[in-house]
C-alpha cells in the first residue's frame, strides 16, 4: 500500500476503512437481529478494498483495519467472525475455536498470497484460532466479490446495507432464516421469518 499512497494518507485510509467496516457490522447486526453465539462469516479482499482486481494486490494493514473494524462492533455483542479465506485455501474458514465446539478442525495457517490479508489478520488476532472448511454461520458480509453464500445457512435472505462500500470494494451483506415447509396448508411463526430468535 505505501507504493500506492504517501504515509499521512495510508493512516487516514486506514481509519476510515475500520469506520466503514465498524457501520457495515453495525447495520448488518441491526437487520440480522444478531444475538450472542451466533457467527457472521466475512469475505474480504483487500486487493479491491483499494481498487485492485480480486487476489492481485493483498494488503495485510487493509485486511487488519477491516478486522478491526467488524471485531470493535461484533465482539462486544457476543457475536463470532468466521473469516473466510481465499480459493487458495478452498475458502476455508478461521473462526476462534470456542465458537464451534465439537467442529472438525483443519491444519492450515492462512498468508496474505495464500488464505488472504483479512483472513491472516483473523488467524493473528483471534484468541485460539481455528481453521473450518464448511460452517453454516447466521449471516454474512462480502467484501469485494469473495462469495460467501457457501458458508451461510439455508434460507439466505439479502440485505441491503447503507454502507455498500468498504474503500473501493463492493460490500453485499445477507442474514438467514429457517426453512418454511410444508407447502399451502401449513401455518408458519410469523417471527422466525426475520431470523433465529431466542
Amino acid at each position: 500500500m505505501a507504493g500506492i499512497i504517501h504515509q499521512a494518507e495510508s493512516a487516514q485510509l486506514l481509519e476510515e476503512l475500520r469506520t466503514q467496516a465498524g457501520r457495515a457490522a453495525q447495520q448488518l447486526a441491526e437487520a440480522a437481529h444478531l444475538r450472542p453465539g451466533q457467527i457472521v462469516v466475512v469475505g474480504c479482499s483487500s486487493s479491491e478494498v483499494v481498487g485492485r482486481r480480486v487476489g492481485s494486490w493483498s494488503t495485510p494493514e487493509v485486511g487488519q483495519a477491516i478486522f478491526d473494524g467488524l471485531r470493535s462492533v461484533f465482539a462486544p455483542m457476543g457475536v463470532y467472525i468466521a473469516a473466510q479465506c481465499c480459493e487458495h485455501l478452498n475458502r476455508a474458514l478461521i473462526v476462534e475455536r470456542e465458537a464451534v465446539p465439537g467442529a472438525e478442525i483443519v491444519n492450515v495457517v492462512p498468508q496474505p498470497k495464500a488464505g488472504g490479508s483479512f483472513a491472516t489478520a483473523a488467524y493473528h488476532s483471534f484468541r485460539r484460532p481455528a481453521a473450518l472448511e464448511h460452517i453454516r454461520a447466521d449471516a454474512g458480509l462480502d467484501i469485494g466479490g469473495t462469495l460467501i453464500g457457501m458458508h451461510l445457512k439455508e434460507v439466505a435472505v439479502p440485505v441491503r446495507l447503507e454502507q455498500n462500500h468498504i474503500g473501493a470494494a463492493v460490500v453485499l451483506a445477507a442474514r438467514t432464516r429457517p426453512k418454511c415447509i410444508g407447502g399451502e396448508r401449513a401455518a408458519y411463526d410469523e417471527a422466525l421469518k426475520d431470523g433465529y430468535p431466542d
